[in-house]
């Protein structure tokens, strides 16, 4: 009985740490197949720790730009990058920690080793010393994430053409990177190489830079990266990687010809693939499409008894979108009666400088999608906070439906906006129109003041704007 479980999770990311602890919560017994650090790739190597790295960055600038705030900082400003890493590395650290506390708070078993399923019943551990033992359970969640994609062109050795872990951990600040692949990794790693001081070169396949969110506040980030004096290439391609002197020599296919640069390092940050790979979905016959496994709007796959969440499944590859399949897939298999995750109402965030943040429909999905829509946008410069703040770059951006004055998407690019979009999820969620966002008074002084400003201006009645 001591390897019987009610519920097993193979992954301790943000979907299966979630999972095992609300499990627990309901009263089930319940183990956790871990093969690396309590935490998963997004709290030990992903996003925790790049945002420890931009904290950073930020502060640099802050100290660059004292004089702006009355304040003689009385010396040159440096950043000092091993450091920097070590901080970052010791906040993963931390809430890697935290994460051991909880299992141990909901008694909840650490099994160290690679998980596989075995029947829909069973999980088969492999130690790193290469011993097996089979662990029972009556359910099985799969939730074993992804890692950085590697196109064929650009394979990834870990020194000079590296993913986004070797990024957080490199011993020498590099003079000169070239980030491949401008989305919300890529563009939060070029962000902090070159307030760090790397030259960076940004190069992005499609059009625009942050090409999934909506066209103003892609144009808005590439002059802020541009302002930077950070280079960036989009509509291009890097075609190929010699790595065979001391530096990197890539050439990229532009809309102008081909061009070739050197730098020391290329950072791959065009996506995440999923880890599917030798843990008995084939030999157990669960159904894939594309690379995710095939699951019902329970996260149920094709055979009984076993479940998948996070960035395995179809859906965004985000730490907040696995925690939320973990809940709604527990309390299903619990007996409860769960609301299904709404896809069409997941925020986005990304952290460079400025943030950007957004849900719902663009103005272009919107009249894709044949709806009649209002707009109502509020630059930050007219804000009194942002002046105070001395961030006056961006704007908030709300897409009503013009038939009920309904809100449709809401997108950002701002200091802090990621902490102002929760409201527009919970608005959209609830309903809300532009008048009950114009009417629900927002405190003064702050940046949320705009999203009040933007639904104002969508009905003709803005104040500041």
């Amino acid at each position: 009985m001591m390897n019987s479980f009610d519920i097993i999770v193979i992954g301790s990311g943000p979907g299966g740490y979630v999972a095992a602890i609300r499990a627990s919560q309901l009263g089930m017994k319940v183990g956790v197949v871990e093969k690396a650090e309590p935490g998963g790739i997004c709290l030990n190597w992903g996003c925790i720790p790049t945002k420890a790295l931009l904290k950073s960055a930020q502060v640099l600038e802050y100290c660059r730009h004292a004089s702006e705030y009355g304040i003689s900082s009385g010396g040159d400003t440096a950043a000092d990058f091993t450091a920097v890493i070590a901080r970052s590395r010791g906040v993963a650290d931390a809430m890697s920690k935290g994460i051991q506390y909880l299992f141990k708070k909901y008694n909840i078993e650490i099994i160290k080793g690679f998980g596989r399923l075995k029947g829909n019943s069973a999980v088969e551990v492999e130690t790193s010393e290469g011993a097996t033992e089979t662990y029972s359970a009556k359910h099985i969640i799969i939730a074993t994430g992804a890692r950085s994609k590697e196109l064929p062109n650009l394979k990834q050795d870990g020194k000079k053409i590296i993913g986004y872990r070797e990024a957080m951990s490199l011993p020498v600040l590099p003079a000169s990177m070239v980030v491949v692949g401008s989305g919300a990794i890529g563009s939060e790693f070029a962000s902090f190489y070159r307030s760090m001081g790397t030259e960076v070169t940004l190069v992005e396949f499609m059009p625009r830079v942050l090409p999934l969110e909506d066209e103003e506040v892609s144009r808005t980030v590439e002059r802020s990266f541009k302002k930077a004096k950070m280079k960036v290439m989009t509509g291009s391609s890097v075609e190929k990687v010699d790595i065979t002197g001391d530096n990197c020599r890539i050439t990229i296919k532009t809309p102008k010809g081909e061009e070739v640069i050197m730098a020391d390092i290329v950072l791959s940050a065009v996506g995440v693939i999923p880890n599917i790979e030798g843990i008995g979905l084939e030999e157990n016959s669960v159904m894939t499409d594309r690379g995710k496994i095939i699951v019902d709007k329970y996260y149920k796959t094709s055979i009984e008894g076993v479940y998948a969440i996070g960035d395995i499944v179809p859906g965004p590859a985000l730490a907040h979108v696995a925690s939320a399949e973990a809940i709604v897939c527990v309390e299903k298999i619990a007996g409860h009666n769960p609301e299904p995750v709404d896809y069409n109402n997941i925020p986005a965030c990304t952290y460079t400088s400025p943030e950007v943040a957004s849900c719902g429909m663009t103005e272009e999905s919107a009249r894709t999608a044949g709806k009649e829509i209002k707009t109502g946008k509020f630059m930050f410069m007219a804000s009194g906070k942002a002046s105070a703040s001395g961030a006056h770059e961006g704007f908030v951006k709300l897409v009503f439906d013009a038939t009920d004055n309904k809100l449709l998407g809401a997108h950002m690019t701002g200091m802090n906006v990621t902490e102002l979009i929760a409201s527009m999820v919970l608005a959209r969620r609830m309903g809300a129109t532009a008048v009950d966002i114009m009417r629900s008074i927002h405190p003064h002084p702050t940046m949320s003041e705009a999203v009040m400003e933007a639904a104002a201006a969508a009905m003709g009645e803005a104040i500041h704007g």
